[in-house]
């Protein structure tokens, strides 16, 4: 995949509207990209199964794992005025919510603009203006006026999904992204490139990506597929916090451009230590850019994967972002191609004996 078409990629997942239950989008995407990657099936839950070309089904097999949802709201109920109560999906800070551009999704399948609104300081008391935002006192306001407008003109009906409107764009020159959803598209991206990169190649593993829904809400689909798959080995993709604008110097460990991050630990998983010394010390063999780090917070679906199958060994390779779970992120594309870098290479010379020393 050339970089041009990689780009595109990238674009056309990110702008893709995926509710956490509503990923239909991301999946149309998908399977359009990876049509000739091989062969797709999906479960109840709309998780997305790609079995590689030239599996065999008679070997170990290796998941790689990425998420199709982004953090998003839910409409919760319609006020008599015509605004809209919502509800969180996924872990936002509230103060990162109002004043912004949303898509609410209609009662045929399309989609709305509307605006995330707080009440103007004109109307708050000095109190109000010193407290700290509260969900329960914003709304989604789509220019309706009554009640009866939002269900008869807008056809907007209760738990309606909610995106952010954000529109991908690419910096050339300084290998820019900014788009929203990176958490966890580029790890979708990350998948169809590190298949499409095998593509023609003679592998002594079976591989499967699993595009899982549901990560942001307790990574729930990530806990279907690793029964379905069943796999004796796992690379989870994520979009990661970047921290090279929050953290002093010497802990800063997840910064945009300097290639993909490997975690040690988060709040759910102890990374295998000996795929994870492997994959490291492979990358420093081939010279592929991998920063490390040990977090103390967080999780991704590595966690219920490693879990399964009477234990997964799994790796997280991870994506920088710069404010992931807000409505826009900022990421270097040269840190998704060293992904997928790194994980076909790990593919390429990944067999049953090696997977035993595990």
């Amino acid at each position: 995949m050339d970089k041009k078409r990689s780009v595109e990629l990238c674009a056309a997942l990110s702008n893709a509207k995926g509710a956490p239950g509503f990923e239909d989008e991301v999946l149309t995407v998908l399977r359009a990209f990876g049509a000739e990657l091989g062969d797709f099936r999906e479960d109840s839950l709309r998780n997305l199964y790609l079995s590689r070309q030239g599996n065999k089904g008679s070997r170990p097999v290796v998941q790689l794992d990425a998420h199709t949802d982004e953090v998003a709201f839910m409409v919760q109920a319609i006020k008599p005025n015509g605004t809209l109560r919502f509800t969180t999906l996924g872990g936002w800070v509230n103060s990162n919510i109002p004043a912004h551009r949303v898509w609410v999704q209609t009662a045929d399948g399309s989609y709305i603009p509307g605006v995330t609104a707080s009440k103007p300081p004109h109307f708050m008391s000095e109190t109000e203006r010193r407290a700290q935002p509260v969900v329960e006192d914003m709304s989604i306001d789509i220019g309706a006026s009554s009640r009866e407008e939002v269900v008869e003109s807008f056809h907007v009906r209760m738990a309606a999904p909610v995106v952010p409107d954000v529109t991908f764009t690419y910096d050339e020159k300084h290998d820019l992204m900014v788009g929203k959803a990176f958490d966890c598209r580029l790890g979708c991206a990350s998948i169809l490139r590190t298949l499409d990169s095998l593509r023609g190649k003679d592998l002594s593993v079976d591989v499967v990506g699993a595009f899982s829904v549901q990560e942001e809400m307790g990574t729930r689909g990530a806990a279907v597929t690793a029964n379905t798959v069943n796999p004796d080995l796992a690379i989870v993709f994520e979009g990661c916090p970047a921290d090279d604008t929050v953290a002093e110097p010497y802990m800063v460990q997840t910064a945009i451009h300097k290639g993909p991050m490997l975690r040690h630990i988060d709040a759910r998983m102890i990374t295998h230590p000996r795929f994870q010394r492997y994959a490291l010390d492979l990358a420093e063999e081939l010279g592929i850019p991998v920063q490390e780090s040990v977090r103390t917070g967080g999780s991704t679906n590595g966690a219920p994967i490693h879990l399964s199958n009477q234990g997964v060994p799994v790796i997280v390779i991870g994506i920088p972002v710069r404010y992931i779970h807000t409505h826009y992120g900022i990421a270097a594309h040269s840190d998704v191609e060293n992904a997928a870098r790194l994980a076909a290479a790990i593919l390429e010379r990944m067999n049953a004996d090696q997977i035993s020393r595990f």
